[in-house]
């Protein structure tokens, strides 16, 4: 069997061919990671600009912006340039640095959304406490843990693939690298890295899934016991924003993840990376915005901003 050096790049076959059906697909992905990218930012830019979103859910909220942009920006550039030049190579290092970051990424969003979760219980459960159990320090303290267990995951995975020797076959049916893809051309035995790949996934998937289900049932059970009707309707506004993005970022990874090996397809997978790596950014601030009676009134606040500059 050929067994080829780690100086020898890899093959990303993509997700589009060049025709005329593949081209306009290309075309809206594209729309869509500038529509995601240009809508993060604006959800930064209007917590940083609004000092009524200087509270610790908005900064959360601002953290999680923050990873969408990180990941479209990890992805969607070098899946462009391939398509448009045609060269579908990448460097060894290269393709470790996006398992790093596309691993880092999603592992800190898995807690980070854990965090918020927790966040919107306090807030709910226990308003009168909310600057206590939620303070700025434990906040920040949520955040940085968030980063640095998806960081050790990211850095983890990352030296474990590449540490592998690869066959002569060194084409990955994929858009972009993924560890999961990647083992699968390694000539050597990968049944222990795989395991333990797999428990992996499950506890930064299944565990902070736990706790946010854990904290849902506690605030639906408060909300339950509410006596004003508004105080219902806007508990249930805040918390249905969070659970619908839960809901999206947990049933794409799970169903990449954690599926039996022998129900994978490449095909699949790749949709459903789409979905979770360029979609579902673009849905978070959208959702944020649209069911926040605070950011909406942070957006026209700014708009009035703007419009007032323009007709000085």
């Amino acid at each position: 069997m050929n067994i080829w050096n780690t100086t020898s790049d890899f093959i990303l076959l993509g997700l589009f061919h060049h025709t005329e059906a593949h081209l306009f697909l290309f075309s809206m992905v594209l729309t869509i990671a500038f529509g995601s990218l240009m809508g993060n930012a604006l959800m930064i830019l209007l917590i940083h600009q609004d000092v009524r979103l200087h509270t610790p859910m908005y900064f959360l909220l601002s953290q999680l912006s923050l990873m969408d942009m990180m990941l479209i920006s990890t992805i969607v550039p070098k899946m462009a340039a391939d398509y448009l030049s045609g060269k579908k190579s990448i460097s060894p290092a290269g393709c470790g640095l996006q398992i790093f970051f596309f691993i880092t990424l999603e592992g800190s969003e898995c807690f980070l959304l854990a965090s918020m979760s927790y966040d919107r219980y306090v807030a709910v459960c226990h308003p009168l406490r909310y600057p206590v159990l939620m303070s700025w320090q434990l906040c920040l303290r949520m955040t940085v843990g968030s980063w640095s267990l998806g960081a050790a995951d990211g850095l983890m995975q990352a030296a474990a693939t590449l540490s592998f020797p690869f066959c002569g076959a060194h084409e990955i049916n994929h858009f972009f690298c993924e560890a999961p893809t990647l083992v699968r051309l390694a000539c050597a035995d990968t049944f222990v890295f795989e395991y333990v790949m797999y428990i992996c996934c499950v506890l930064m998937l299944l565990v902070p899934f736990s706790l946010i289900l854990i904290s849902y049932s506690l605030i639906l059970a408060a909300v339950l016991q509410m006596h004003s009707r508004e105080a219902r309707k806007k508990a249930f506004a805040t918390c249905s924003s969070h659970l619908s993005v839960v809901g999206l970022f947990y049933g794409a990874a799970i169903f990449i993840y954690m599926r039996p090996k022998s129900y994978r397809s490449a095909n699949h997978d790749k949709i459903v990376s789409v979905f979770y790596t360029i979609f579902t950014p673009l849905l978070n601030p959208i959702i944020y915005s649209m069911r926040n009676s605070e950011v909406k009134g942070a957006l026209r606040k700014c708009m009035g901003q703007c419009a007032a500059l323009h007709h000085k």
